[in-house]
């Protein structure tokens, strides 16, 4: 299917196949640098934002989500090493394909955003650092809608995906698992110059902002983000459509420093928890104690980085 969407054509039929498929699929291109004239149905698919469409976030303790989509499955992650996507549980060892990078996350947290054939489907970087690894490993291409995740046990494991690590001295290491789906021709990664990127372990050791481009879907589908849990205190999202510069779509919260040291001090202590409108603390104007708005994450960046050649 990748390569049929490299194909060129012409002017004329790819007014029509796009024309159709934003009519589809409700697709709006209103924020692509890019208004018509795509030389390939790829081209359409990974076309970029315009410059200044999704201003960054320029906060302290905020993280960037990776794409747009829809959140789901937002958790911690267990003494096992696991956290559930659908009520089935995941392990991260699996996930990354490394048992010593997966020990880094237990108790931290773990989300899902689905893309959808409208969405945008560049990925960014969720913080500002280096992409210290990238882990390609083989697999299947499954579907990952309802159907696939309900049939095909360990779906996220089975399909081909891509794992991107990126570290800072402040959130510890942040996981971007691109996982493929049914029609996903292939996946190409910023700092490794390759029509798609070669099984194995990569090192590109790319510094990157919060929000420049780490890579694309070409066509497809999923991506899994895992947070240490220095970087991780708890979601405060509602999972649903996420989008920039939407306040009530910010997704977790970093723990304040005096909490991770008590946190730190004390091993015992309570792990982090998924934050729901039920179990919200009360503000002072209701009656509860005064609390300071947790800082989260938003959605989904523009800035693009070109592959590093060696």
């Amino acid at each position: 299917m990748g390569k049929l969407a490299d194909i060129r054509w012409s002017e004329k039929l790819g007014k029509r196949v796009v024309d159709a498929y934003c009519k589809l699929y409700d697709v709006d291109i209103d924020e692509a640098a890019q208004k018509g004239g795509w030389q390939s149905f790829d081209a359409f698919f990974t076309r970029s934002l315009e410059e200044g469409a999704r201003p960054i976030a320029n906060e302290p303790g905020i993280v960037v989500s990776p794409s747009d989509g829809r959140l789901e499955s937002t958790g911690t992650i267990d003494a096992n090493r696991t956290f559930l996507v659908k009520g089935r549980p995941y392990r991260v060892e699996e996930l990354l394909g490394d048992a010593h990078e997966a020990a880094r996350y237990e108790g931290g947290g773990g989300c899902v955003i689905y893309l959808s054939p409208r969405d945008y489907h560049r990925v960014h970087s969720p913080i500002a650092g280096t992409i210290v690894e990238v882990r390609s490993l083989p697999g299947d291409y499954f579907p990952v809608n309802a159907i696939g995740i309900k049939h095909v046990p360990n779906l996220f494991v089975r399909n081909r995906r891509v794992a991107i690590i990126i570290e800072n001295p402040d959130f510890g290491r942040v996981a971007v698992i691109m996982v493929v789906a049914i029609v996903v021709g292939r996946i190409t990664v910023s700092g490794i110059p390759a029509w798609d990127v070669p099984l194995g372990v990569h090192t590109p050791n790319l510094s990157v902002e919060a929000g420049d481009e780490i890579g694309q879907f070409h066509l497809g589908s999923t991506a899994v983000c895992l947070f240490e849990p220095r970087g991780f205190d708890r979601f405060v999202a509602q999972e649903g459509p996420i989008r920039l510069e939407r306040r009530e779509n910010r997704m977790t919260s970093r723990p304040d420093p005096e909490e991770l040291a008590a946190r730190d001090a004390d091993p015992a202590g309570e792990p982090a928890r998924v934050s729901r409108e039920s179990d919200r603390i009360p503000t002072a104007a209701e009656g509860g104690a005064a609390r300071r708005e947790p800082r989260g994450l938003v959605v989904a960046p523009i800035r693009r980085l070109p592959a590093r050649r060696s």
